[in-house]
């Protein structure tokens, strides 16, 4: 860990509070002035330097340590973290949650996600992380009619290509949304089960994938992973349509 930093203040930062403070960590962060286990300067010296009030910036520190990117220690100063990615996660959450389209919306941007990672990892794959898939495949076979540990196995397949991509961006950002990732998988094959066919797709569909990961296929483990987003749209489509049994 390194003694107080020298920090430099930019002249055409805009005053304002938090906004102030956020901003000027996050620039020294992105510029390397600063990076993990780095203390930052005492309260009184950041505050003149930023030009904000003591309050406020105690304020700001105090929530960068909710967000787990600073810990701020009794006695010692503000030390600077490395936020878990589930931190992230919950803020995504809080983020989406009002918007009536938020799973269709983070839909798009897992599919996005998986697909590079699925190129990724038949480049990067390790046999621990095919081990883990198969791990996974296996669950979905077994849980094939319980929606909810059927979903969590499916997650857990995906999730796997996504580790086995191995980069640290599209892992974090998926851990970001992975809480609403699960509800989508919960809700989808409580709707879809009852689409004749459907079992038969789940098994075989992630098989093929997992089979093209194995033989690290980088075209061909993307066009599969694609094609399994379509049809399970097109089969999500299909049990809107199916009447309601009477009764």
């Amino acid at each position: 860990m390194t003694d107080f930093i020298k920090l430099t203040r930019d002249p055409d930062d805009a005053p304002g509070g938090y906004a102030k403070v956020f901003a000027f960590l996050r620039e020294q962060l992105l510029s390397g002035a600063l990076k993990t286990g780095d203390r930052l300067l005492p309260e009184r010296d950041l505050s003149a330097l930023l030009g904000v009030g003591r309050p406020v910036l105690r304020e700001a520190l105090r929530a960068l340590a909710m967000l787990g990117a600073v810990e701020i220690r009794h006695g010692v100063g503000t030390i600077v973290r490395q936020p878990d990615a589930s931190t992230l996660g919950e803020f995504f959450t809080f983020a989406l949650a009002q918007q009536s389209d938020a799973i269709d919306d983070v839909m798009e941007a897992r599919i996005a996600i998986e697909c590079q990672a699925v190129r990724l990892a038949c480049r990067r794959a390790t046999l621990a992380d095919f081990e883990r898939i198969r791990s996974a495949l296996q669950r979905i076979e077994a849980t094939i009619d319980d929606p909810v540990a059927g979903g969590e196995a499916d997650f857990d397949f995906h999730n796997g290509i996504v580790q086995a991509g191995r980069s640290e961006t599209l892992r974090s950002v998926y851990a970001a949304i992975s809480d609403l990732v699960h509800r989508s998988h919960r809700g989808r094959r409580e709707l879809i089960l009852k689409v004749p066919g459907i079992r038969s797709f789940l098994i075989d569909h992630h098989h093929r994938i997992f089979e093209a990961l194995v033989a690290r296929d980088v075209q061909r483990s993307d066009e599969l992973l694609r094609r399994h987003f379509e049809i399970g749209d097109e089969y999500r489509r299909k049990a809107f349509e199916t009447p309601k049994p009477q009764g």
